[in-house]
């Protein structure tokens, strides 16, 4: 299919369950027909490493051919983060050292980027923490007025900081999906920019430059296996999007693996992948985990996600909260210092599990968000 853009320079919206089409300059969050996520009618052409190479412009706006709008001047330098070993075959991408200490900063700036092109009145996300972190910050660094919605039982330590940014809190007494529902409830109003990570497709064109890194970082190439937390899916759908647009323009000859990562209190995707099934299968309780960020009983993408890991040849994966206790302090003692739901990945590889294949984890957000698990 081609892409579509319009007079203003930016691809439609399209929705992926029914083709309802959007315009690029609606408020518009979720499908007008169906309610559902939106995709972006969007098929760029990454540049190649020869091309890549001869650019001083150090951050995720290196990859501009494959951005769904021009590079903004509200950039924190986001983006280009260290990929060191971590173990045998297994690297580890620092995302931790983001300006917002968390991955989430590779979407917020790209939906800052839009709102402040569509100017609304106000600006709403929500969020377990690293999310609403991020686009708080992005949003001061755009002067837009910005509302972020959590849950109740939010880290103290992420709630200071989306208030330090200049953020309006909402805090919602009830779990992640009472949080989401108070918000989408809220962008209904008129003039409401809805930052949502999880419904604009926007989040994931800037989640994807997580791959377009690596791929460069690798010289032209990927590991055998991404494994990747999931709660919402935004990194994961994001990794899927930069394998595909690298396949496609024939910069690798092989698409890695998919492994997703839940925690085994809140594993509805994982439990759907077990089961065969295409979509969840019920209501799944909400449980305690130290993996609160991936805590999501309901994620709006789960047939992308499932179908995601299925074609990749992937599969999903669950931890314990024991594992994520074991794998933060074991992370501790190799010098990296990362939040409970940061190590749910290598939580899951780190006894062999995937054998001799290359391998990279991400490490999402710092310690210093959550401290350790264990007190």
């Amino acid at each position: 299919m081609t892409s579509v853009t319009t007079p203003d320079g930016l691809p439609d919206y399209l929705c992926p369950t029914d083709g309802t089409r959007v315009a690029s300059d609606s408020l518009d969050w979720s499908c007008p027909t169906c309610r559902g996520p939106l995709d972006l009618d969007f098929s760029p052409t990454p540049a190649p490493l020869d091309v890549l190479s001869g650019r001083c412009v150090n951050s995720l706006w290196r990859y501009a051919e494959c951005l769904p709008l021009p590079a903004p001047a509200i950039s924190l330098g986001e983006g280009r983060t260290p990929l060191v070993e971590l173990a045998g075959t297994v690297s580890a991408k620092l995302d931790f050292l983001m300006p917002t200490l968390s991955f989430k900063d590779r979407g917020a700036v790209v939906l800052a980027a839009l709102a402040r092109r569509l100017s609304p009145d106000r600006v709403i996300a929500d969020s377990s923490g690293n999310a609403g972190t991020a686009v708080a910050a992005y949003c001061a660094r755009a002067q837009l007025p910005c509302t972020v919605y959590v849950p109740a039982r939010t880290s103290p330590k992420k709630l200071e900081q989306i208030g330090a940014h200049g953020a309006r809190l909402e805090v919602v007494d009830g779990d992640r999906e009472a949080t989401a529902r108070a918000a989408r409830a809220a962008a209904d109003d008129p003039g409401t920019f809805y930052a949502s990570h999880v419904h604009n497709p926007y989040f994931l064109h800037g989640t994807k430059t997580y791959v377009h890194e690596l791929w460069e970082d690798l010289g032209g190439r990927l590991p055998d296996a991404l494994v990747v937390p999931v709660g919402n899916g935004t990194l994961l759908l994001g990794a899927a999007l930069a394998v595909r647009e690298l396949r496609a323009a024939g910069l690798i000859e092989r698409a890695p693996e998919l492994y997703a990562v839940q925690s085994a209190a809140v594993a509805p995707l994982a439990a759907a992948w077990r089961a065969g099934a295409d979509d969840l299968l019920g209501e799944t309780p909400m449980a305690p985990t130290f993996a609160e960020g991936i805590a999501i009983p309901r994620p709006p993408r789960a047939r992308q996600i499932l179908q995601a890991v299925r074609e990749s040849g992937g599969a999903f994966l669950t931890v314990t909260e024991d594992q994520i206790t074991a794998a933060q302090l074991d992370l501790a003692a190799r010098g990296l210092y990362v939040e409970s739901t940061g190590v749910a990945c290598w939580a899951a590889i780190r006894d062999g599990a995937l054998g001799e294949r290359t391998a990279v984890v991400p490490l999402c957000g710092a310690g210093a968000k959550t401290g350790l698990t264990t007190g």
